[in-house]
């Protein structure tokens, strides 16, 4: 299936860039060392390909799904065969101790990719789920950048979010609390990171979500007020790798918004896609009209749709990578966009939201509202929005 054609784009955003600076980029990778963490995610794929088809001198890739590294082996060697590297994959947690002994093992790397995440707004609904977020996108990674410094690792790269900017939702502050700590840890490596947009069709996305449907024969359900810009998986490891590769102690990459980067609502998309299938997308007023009339509709070569206006928690209306007190570099990349930060942070802030995360978890005893206070104590200006919805009580 054409993604750029859903995504109603008809050519790649990076390819000039990347075809500038090939034989560098190129160059650097054949002769340097790489950890790939939370490789086995769809971004984590989408960078561990980039980096494999330019034959690194050694490439390894942890991730706590097992069954998501089989299949990237899979891929990797179906479309690429072998390196004459050191290529290996490790199927572990983080922030566990089998980790920190696979560290003490090797831990010598040029490169270091943390691309690991709870990306989800749903995963702020519970408090449980939400100080695990907190645990891999905050204190995760703060522990492996440590290890990297204690390594001699020349450079760290970690995966952020548009959400970052201007947050509305406690993933995308967690990933603003997680860049104030990167900022922290850069007086002492050098560090880049990078804000995208959508992932088209990454695990666990409601494009995604689009393919388990049709295998599954459900109606499928969209928002059809919320636009968004998307990237393909290829764009969002060439992004990573950018990023990692070329960026400046500080930087974080994005991608330029032009008129090749198109705004289109989930619900567009689903026609688009269900139009590519062969089916008409059938409206459906209600999600039991929806689930009902699936089998008929589906025979007809029509597919049951509920398009609906979001009423979630956390969603944002509009997407940005940055604002407007970021410095941004707009003229070294054609299609990159680049911030410029300063190693700005207060170390003091830092250290008490650690220590009061710490208790909370000594404890065992910790609700959302204790946690969202110490958001708002991090980010004076985080504009969260509680609906009382989330998408567990949706179809």
């Amino acid at each position: 299936m054409n993604i750029l054609k859903l995504i109603g784009r008809e050519e790649e955003i990076f390819y000039k860039d990347i075809l500038k600076y090939e034989n560098e980029l190129s160059e650097i990778i054949k002769n340097s060392s790489f950890l790939v963490i939370g490789g086995a995610g769809s971004i984590g794929q989408a960078v561990t390909k980039e980096i494999f088809k330019r034959n690194p001198a050694k490439l390894h890739v942890v991730d706590i799904s097992e069954n998501n590294m089989v299949e990237l082996v899979r891929d990797l060697r179906s479309s690429y065969g072998y390196i004459d590297g050191d290529f290996q994959t490790f199927a572990l947690d983080i922030g566990s101790i089998e980790y920190d002994a696979f560290i003490k093992w090797d831990g010598k790397y040029d490169y270091v990719l943390n691309l690991s995440a709870l990306k989800h707004v749903r995963s702020e609904k519970d408090p449980f789920t939400l100080m695990r977020m907190i645990d891999v996108n905050v204190f995760n990674t703060d522990k492996t950048l440590e290890q990297s410094i204690e390594n001699g690792t020349k450079k760290y790269f970690c995966v952020s979010t548009d959400k970052a900017a201007n947050p509305v939702n406690m993933m995308g502050a967690s990933k603003k609390i997680m860049e104030m700590f990167l900022m922290r840890r850069s007086e002492q490596i050098k560090i880049s990171t990078a804000r995208f947009a959508n992932v088209a069709f990454s695990d666990g996305s409601l494009l995604h979500g689009f393919n388990q449907r049709i295998i599954k024969r459900q109606p499928i359900v969209a928002p059809n007020d919320i636009k968004r810009y998307f990237v393909t998986p290829k764009e969002s490891g060439e992004l990573c790798l950018m990023s990692c590769i070329f960026g400046e102690n500080r930087d974080v990459f994005f991608p330029k918004l032009s008129e090749t980067l198109h705004l289109i609502t989930f619900a567009d998309v689903a026609v688009k896609y269900l139009a590519e299938l062969g089916y008409e997308a059938y409206q459906c007023e209600t999600e039991q009209e929806a689930r009902d009339n699936a089998d008929v509709l589906i025979e007809q070569k029509k597919w049951p749709c509920l398009f609906t206006v979001s009423d979630t928690t956390g969603e944002k209306d509009f997407e940005e990578f940055f604002t407007e007190n970021e410095v941004l570099d707009m003229e070294r990349f054609e299609n990159f966009g680049l911030i410029k930060n300063e190693a700005n942070f207060e170390h003091d802030k830092l250290e008490n939201f650690s220590m009061k995360i710490a208790n909370m978890k000594s404890s065992k005893v910790w609700n959302k509202n204790e946690i969202l206070n110490l958001f708002h104590i991090m980010i004076p200006d985080f504009g969260h929005k509680e609906t009382g919805k989330y998408l567990d009580s949706k179809m």
